[in-house]
């Protein structure tokens, strides 16, 4: 087993109303000896929006603003900006994150050069109804079967006169090209999928249709393991290592005390990231303190960023939806107990 370190809570919420009622799930990048965070701010009445701090080092907050670094603009995240997640690519910095309005959350993406000014890109994800979705998966290869039957999370009363798309959250890059490529992973209730395009401007209708069609070739991992069998979904941007791709997602275990989301961990292939390497056959962390098990949704560590000093690899979890922690490993460590559950589609 894998020795995981709790570093304890670094940001709860304040009396600032863009976030007094929760801060959580954090997008976080390491440059130089700092570590930039943007997080979550949920203000009361359930509305969020970005918030920023910076750490000196991967734990001693140094520097974090009164007001939000991203609020919402436009009809599609009318509700919110929520959890983003940030690579940089050559010269860019790529944030994405869910938008939501009210009914509908979606993957979007913000560009950056310099972590101050993002200029908003939109929406990235199908651009679909869950209706249109079904539709296509009857012309595609059969798919575990939980894509086909989201009907109750998709038409309860409270939305009959909304339109409902296809949601699409934990929208987030891989660090470099591949192939030339951008790589993005993304998550569709139940799995995780992976797309790829030589630009942005490839990401059309068309192209998702077809997409759609062809889903089982774009899964990268569906639920196997009892701590993740109701679902999973993307958690950090991955990682390079020599081994593959190291990618630290969650998945939720639906038991009689509701829903768990766990931390969990996996490999992907350097070259052809939608083959799945090795898989944790276990969770990496599970909610265990009273500021995991207890909070505005009881039961979550959701991880969302990463920063790496030395081999210590530093993850940043929303706890129980209402604060923002961290805990630790030996990155070599987790790459070696992860290399003992090589799947059987590993080249």
């Amino acid at each position: 087993m894998i020795e995981v370190n709790k570093e304890g809570i670094l940001l709860t919420k304040t009396n600032l109303e863009f976030e007094n009622d929760g801060v959580l799930n954090p997008a976080v990048i390491r440059e130089g000896d700092s570590v930039h965070m943007f997080y979550r701010a949920v203000r009361k009445g359930n509305y969020s929006s970005i918030g920023y701090c910076r750490f000196d080092g991967p734990l001693a907050l140094a520097e974090r603003l009164d007001n939000p670094c991203m609020v919402s603009e436009f009809d599609y995240e009318s509700k919110g900006v929520e959890d983003a997640r940030i690579v940089k690519i050559d010269d860019l910095y790529y944030m994405t994150y869910t938008a939501y309005d009210g009914v509908n959350a979606q993957g979007a993406l913000a560009l950056s050069r310099d972590l101050q000014h993002f200029e908003k890109q939109g929406l990235i994800v199908p651009p679909i109804s869950y209706i249109e979705f079904l539709y296509l998966l009857e012309d595609a290869e059969r798919v575990n079967k939980k894509y086909y039957r989201n009907h109750k999370f998709y038409y309860r009363e409270v939305y009959t006169e909304k339109k409902i798309l296809l949601w699409d959250k934990d929208v987030f890059f891989f660090p470099r090209r591949i192939n030339g490529k951008l790589y993005f992973l993304h998550h569709i209730r139940p799995g995780i999928q992976i797309a790829a395009v030589n630009e942005l401007k490839d990401l059309t209708k068309e192209f998702w249709r077809k997409y759609c069609t062809n889903l089982k070739k774009h899964i990268v991992m569906d639920p196997v393991y009892k701590h993740e069998l109701a679902y999973i979904g993307g958690g950090c941007p991955p990682i390079e290592t020599e081994q593959g791709w190291l990618l630290i997602y969650h998945g939720v275990e639906k038991t009689s005390r509701g829903y768990i989301y766990s931390a969990c961990a996996a490999l992907l292939d350097l070259n052809g990231p939608s083959i799945e390497i090795a898989r944790l056959p276990f969770p990496l962390f599970l909610p265990e303190t009273d500021w995991e098990l207890n909070g505005t949704v009881n039961n979550v560590v959701f991880p969302s960023g990463t920063a790496l000093f030395g081999d210590t690899l530093y993850m940043y979890y929303g706890a129980a939806d209402e604060q923002i922690a961290c805990a630790s490993l030996s990155l070599s460590a987790l790459i070696n107990e992860l290399l003992l559950y090589t799947s059987p589609n590993a080249k």
